[in-house]
């Protein structure tokens, strides 16, 4: 390789200064071509100029040379691919630098705006310092009286939580994020503007929420206590009182109570549809989650759906009678809601001026005078009077002042607050012409018309009352606003409403006590006097009852079987034998006063009589298959079946169901159910079983001659029957009188005296009833002479045998139906009998025990006076007893807040403790 070549080589590396560096990162190569001696030759000799050590340098120019060759060669193969890739590279560089410059750019402006946001709030912070000093003292006037909305609780408790945090944050000195000291300032910049101190007002908003709590379960439990006394008796003495609504109509009473339960359920129409008092209990569930009213007089359960509880409320009200209108029988009705408070109120129907024209005269009179029963001492008066209307002419006040001249328990409620000048509503609220002692309210309970796309549905109502309240009263904060002194809204009357029933029912409760003990005392002592401490309930009273009765049931089971049954069907055949015998064998009755037809063959010619005779042997023949065709089947199930209603009938006569019209029909009712189940089923196969007596009747000598001694029996009972029959005849006319004209009556049917008529309207001297005994008594005297002549017959030799039957039909017809009982009674038995004695002791347990609801048992229980009385003061002393133990947790309760008050006397809460003493 020639100078001018190495020359033109390294001329460029040179020149860029490369060259010393390359060399020296080739020559340090573990794998170099140079020996170290070399090496240090190059390193450490310069060479002179235009010395020509090329040729001593060789191989380590070429090692340089190689290794510049061999990677350039690599990058001229990929040069364009990696063109490509290093252009994909540097764009994703770019954006990626990008990218950080906006992300650099938005911190900074959040910074800024965070700083921005800080500044301005310490300056409200400072500037508001004087409003704060200025509105404190309103404030604590009235903070007890406002209820903060969600969000600005929401507010309060952020700003704690930031202050909390703050406090226990770490890094003293410069750098807590400059966004959350913004947040905490605007918190304490709210807090400042609505007066709110909150060193001081943590403890005294706890304290009022306690307060409220205390309150609340006071309430709820002297309620309880009042349900108790209500349920005792009518006594004042055992009552505590309530809030009763009054009125004239269109005065806003029912928006009222709307607005307190948070629901439209009252009764509304255009005539007079309030009738009867309601009584309504608000019961608070605070952990509920569903609303639901129950009518615990009804038995209705829990209805949810409060326009279900309107349409009941106006059926009940409308029940009443036209000519009456109102009615003193108060409704009942309990609503339990995690929204409302324990409240007891009795709404009234609305005072009017005039009666309409379909209205008794005297119903104005008849409302004054129920709306007087109610408030009375100790209730409280709830006296709804209308805005636009002058209090000189509010009905409602007008009542109270009647029974309340002071003022001290009625509480004045102005409704329609809006449609009058705020001035009016401010001068009506602060009235001092008719003073109450416990205020006026003004409230805006009209229900506001939504507008929005969907309807509100069946929610409840009280957030959009309370939020149209606040949008009209804080529009005027001059006559409204918390600086004033009139009080309003919906929450502010639920509130003192709880304050005021639970003061007055506290007031109450002493002297309550005291009767509650007197009264106990002597229920105590009549129960121990009367009933000997013996315990009763209607569930044992009832158990004890229905023992008895299946204790009696079983010994009649056990004396009424077979024997008994055969007896009573034998008896009942041979009745029906007699009717044959007298329809076919014997004489007719005596219809009229004609001549007796002539008889071709009478029955006193039978003894005589052919034995081939034809007409006799048909007669026996066409008698006995009208005795076993009679339908014997279904007659002996029906003669049974009665025969077990009667003594069952008997039995419950002789047992304690004999004073319950309820259970003595669901005795009988069980007794037919099961009679009835089986009735066909017997009936068929006892009718079956007798079908060969239809065709063929084999008779014994032994079966004759129990036959006719049987028969002898029933004609000796028939013939006493007919003499008894005669003699009753005779009584009722005279005998001498009965002979005279039974001797008339055979004259003319002899053909020896011929009357004038056919005898309708008397003959002979003899009026036509005087004629008709007279007929009676001839064919009663008649047929006992045929029924002597028969009981010859039977007692002679020729009926003494089996030959001779159609000599002595009676005898025959006697043991056919003998043979028809024996064979009858056989199904009966296992058919009906063993069937029934099973099944009525499990149907009563059915009907009188297991399908009995205990408010059933508790009427069949009541029906008895006697076991009434018994429970009724049983009832009576357990009652008494629940509210002494109500009211002793009442003291123990007033015993735990006196001792709290005394722990917070430090802090100036003893004062407002005083109020919760009850005793």
């Amino acid at each position: 390789m020639s100078g001018r070549i190495l020359s033109h080589r390294l001329t460029p590396l040179l020149r860029r200064g490369l060259l010393a560096r390359y060399v020296h990162n080739t020559s340090s190569r573990a794998g170099g071509l140079l020996r170290a001696d070399s090496n240090a030759a190059l390193r450490g000799r310069a060479w002179p100029v235009g010395a020509s050590s090329i040729h001593n340098n060789v191989p380590a120019v070429r090692s340089i040379s190689f290794a510049r060759i061999l990677p350039r060669l690599a990058i001229k193969l990929a040069r364009v691919p990696a063109m490509f890739g290093g252009a994909m590279i540097a764009g994703i560089a770019y954006l990626q630098y990008q990218a950080t410059q906006a992300g650099n750019y938005a911190l900074d402006m959040l910074k800024q705006a965070g700083e921005t946001a800080s500044d301005a709030a310490t300056s409200l912070f400072q500037g508001l310092q004087d409003v704060a000093a200025q509105t404190h003292r309103g404030w604590q006037k009235t903070k007890e009286e406002i209820e903060f909305p969600e969000w600005m609780q929401r507010i309060f408790r952020l700003n704690e939580e930031s202050e909390s945090g703050g406090g226990s944050s770490d890094g003293g000195g410069g750098s807590p994020k400059e966004s959350r000291v913004g947040a905490a300032a605007a918190g304490a910049a709210t807090g400042t503007a609505f007066g709110y101190s909150q060193a001081d007002d943590d403890d005294s908003r706890l304290h009022t929420e306690a307060e409220d709590d205390q309150m609340m379960v006071l309430t709820r439990k002297m309620i309880e206590i009042r349900n108790i006394l209500q349920q005792v008796g009518q006594s004042n003495t055992l009552t505590l009182p309530s809030i009763v609504v009054i009125g004239s109509q269109s005065s806003g009473k029912s928006s009222v109570l709307e607005a307190i339960v948070g629901h439209e359920f009252l009764p509304k129409g255009q005539n007079m549809v309030t009738r009867r008092p309601i009584e309504l209990t608000l019961i608070n569930t605070p952990n509920a989650q569903t609303e639901y009213g129950e009518f615990p007089a009804l038995g209705l359960g829990k209805i949810t759906d409060f326009s279900q509880i309107q349409r009941t409320l106006t059926d009940l009200n409308l029940a009443v009678p036209e000519k009456d209108c109102v009615s003193d029988d108060p409704i009942r009705l309990h609503i339990y809601s995690p929204h409302v408070p324990d409240l007891s109120l009795i709404d009234l129907p609305g005072y009017i001026q005039v009666a309409g024209r379909d209205q008794p005269a005297e119903l104005k009179q008849k409302i004054s005078d129920l709306c007087d029963k109610y408030i009375q001492a100790p209730n409280i008066i709830l006296a709804i009077s209308a805005a636009d209307v002058d209090l000189a002419n509010s009905t409602a006040l007008r009542a109270s002042r009647r029974v309340d001249p002071r003022g001290e328990r009625t509480i004045g409620v102005i409704t329609k607050m809006d449609l009058v000048d705020p001035e009016r509503g401010y001068s009506m609220l602060s009235d001092k012409k008719y003073p109450l002692r416990l205020g006026y309210v003004g409230v805006v309970s009209r229900i506001p018309q939504t507008t929005a796309l969907f309807s509100r549905g069946s929610g409840n109502i009280t957030n959009a009352i309370v939020k149209n309240e606040n949008a009209y009263f804080s529009a005027h904060p001059a006559e409204f606003g918390p600086g004033s002194d009139v009080s309003v809204g919906v929450p502010t009357l639920r509130k003192k409403l709880m304050q005021v029933l639970e003061q007055t029912m506290a007031r109450s409760l002493a002297g309550t006590r005291d009767a509650i003990s007197q009264e106990l005392e002597e229920a105590t002592y009549e129960f121990k006097v009367q009933y000997n401490d013996r315990p009763l309930s209607a569930q044992s009273y009832l158990a004890e009852s229905l023992d008895s009765f299946k204790h009696s049931f079983k010994e009649f089971a056990e004396s009424f079987g077979r024997p008994q049954v055969r007896e009573l069907l034998k008896n009942e055949l041979d009745q029906r034998v007699m009717d044959i015998l007298a329809q076919r064998y014997w004489n007719k009755p005596i219809e009229d006063l004609s001549a007796a037809p002539p008889e071709p063959d009478p029955l006193s010619d039978l003894p005589k009589a052919d034995p081939d005779s034809l007409y006799w042997h048909r007669k026996l023949d066409a008698s006995t298959s009208n005795l076993t065709k009679l339908g014997v089947g279904r007659l002996a199930t029906t003669v049974v079946a009665s025969a077990l209603q009667s003594h069952v009938q008997r039995l419950v006569a002789a047992s304690t169901f004999s004073a319950h019209p309820y259970a003595q029909k669901a005795i009988m009712d069980a007794c037919n159910t099961i009679l009835n189940d089986r009735f066909f089923s017997t009936s068929d196969q006892v009718e079956n079983c007798i079908k060969p007596y239809k065709y063929e009747i084999e008779v014994e000598e032994p079966e004759w001659a129990k036959g006719r001694e049987n028969v002898s029996k029933v004609l000796k009972q028939e013939l006493q029957a007919c003499e008894a029959a005669l003699k009753q005849v005779e009584e009722s006319v005279g005998r001498r009188k009965l002979r005279d004209v039974m001797a008339f009556v055979d004259k003319v049917r002899k053909g020896e005296v011929v009357p004038e008529g056919n005898g309708a309207g008397g003959a002979g001297g003899f009026s036509a009833a005087l004629l008709q005994k007279g007929r009676e008594g001839i064919f009663l005297r008649d047929r006992a002479e045929l029924i002597k002549m028969r009981l010859h017959a039977i007692r002679s030799k020729q009926c003494a045998s089996l030959k001779n039957k159609y000599y002595c039909p009676e005898v025959f017809l006697d043991v056919v139906a003998d043979k028809l009982t024996s064979t009858a009674v056989l199904f009966l038995n296992v058919e009906l009998l063993s069937e029934f004695y099973y099944n009525f002791p499990r149907e009563l347990d059915q009907r009188l025990g297991r399908r009995l609801s205990d408010a059933e048992v508790e009427r069949f229980a009541r029906e008895d006076p006697r076991i009434r009385r018994h429970l009724d003061v049983i009832k009576k002393k357990e009652m008494l007893e629940l509210a002494l133990q109500k009211i002793e947790s009442l003291r123990q309760l007033e015993g735990r807040s006196r001792s709290s008050a005394q722990q917070q006397s430090s802090t100036g809460s003893k004062e407002r403790s005083r109020g919760w003493s009850l005793f």
